[in-house]
């Protein structure tokens, strides 16, 4: 997988991209990150990318010159899955589109800053528009952090046991049921027998009934008619 990130802020992924299983993923080939500076593309002699808006309102807006012509470069290059805009208003991202996302071969994510982007850009040159919530941040930089980790740790060989991204909460529209490890007893706290019998199908079944009964509880969302 390929996921080329437009910013105006390259620094905040220098950490993120390096570290973990975003790094090993890459050490492994799995995946690729390029982090390009939309000032690099401003034709501006002070390599400007945002302007007043049109109408009066406060507030900064990209251009879309700058945007259009890192797009259109990346695109000439190779074909792209998604031109993915992060947005307050796009479609809430959630497991099952990170589970179909993980498949793709080349992704594109534009970071909105300052007060948006010129809307152009959103009709003619985004393919899809995703939030990670109903909250405003200060720019689009943390959401596509979040979507390209919870993207490439699906990849298999991302991660050591890649069972354990299938018991991930969510996968089944569940929240994971509790783990525990040793020691077994803590203060008088016991782990639950049922995972000390070494019972696989009687522990199976004990999961199963703890990630419906937290998601009951916590989620009840997340159950819809069931």
């Amino acid at each position: 997988m390929r996921i080329d990130i437009l910013t105006v802020l390259p620094e905040m992924f220098d950490s993120p991209l390096n570290c973990s299983i975003l790094q090993r993923a890459q050490k492994k080939g799995l995946v690729e990150f390029h982090v390009h500076n939309l000032r690099d593309y401003s034709t501006n002699k002070h390599r400007k990318v945002d302007d007043y808006p049109f109408g009066g309102e406060a507030g900064m807006v990209m251009q879309i010159e700058p945007i259009d012509l890192c797009v259109s470069a990346l695109r000439a290059e190779r074909r792209y899955d998604e031109v993915i805009f992060t947005s307050p208003d796009g479609e809430r991202f959630d497991q099952p589109m990170a589970n179909r996302m993980s498949l793709m071969e080349n992704i594109i994510i534009l970071c909105g800053h300052y007060k948006g982007v010129d809307y152009r850009v959103r009709e003619h040159l985004i393919t899809k528009e995703i939030s990670i919530g109903d909250y405003v941040l200060t720019g689009g930089e943390l959401p596509a952090i979040i979507i390209s980790d919870a993207l490439v740790r699906l990849i298999p060989g991302a991660i050591g046991d890649e069972q354990s991204a299938l018991s991930d909460s969510f996968q089944d529209s569940l929240l994971a049921a509790p783990d525990y490890t040793r020691p077994a007893e803590y203060k008088g706290w016991r782990v639950p027998d049922i995972l000390l019998s070494g019972h696989e199908a009687k522990i199976a079944e004990w999961r199963h009934e703890q990630a419906l009964e937290r998601t009951r509880r916590l989620r009840p969302d997340l159950l819809g008619d069931n």
